[in-house]
């Protein structure tokens, strides 16, 4: 579900480093809302990152 609907935003995966230079398995998720917005005239539920919502690419209802 970590996956914006805009502009495809999702996941990153990576490693965790500790000092001693052990690493672990780590995941970064963007943050998504769950928004209703106006699409072709018609509410719909959204999952959106809030960079997109920020930017003005999505009118919130």
């Amino acid at each position: 579900m970590a996956k914006c609907d805009i502009c495809g935003k999702g996941v990153h995966f990576g490693n965790n480093v500790s000092h001693s230079h052990r690493k672990t398995n780590a995941m970064w998720k963007p943050n998504i809302k769950s928004v209703r917005c106006k699409v072709n005239g018609a509410t719909k539920r959204m999952n959106v990152c809030t960079r997109c919502f920020r930017s003005g690419l999505v009118e919130r209802v």
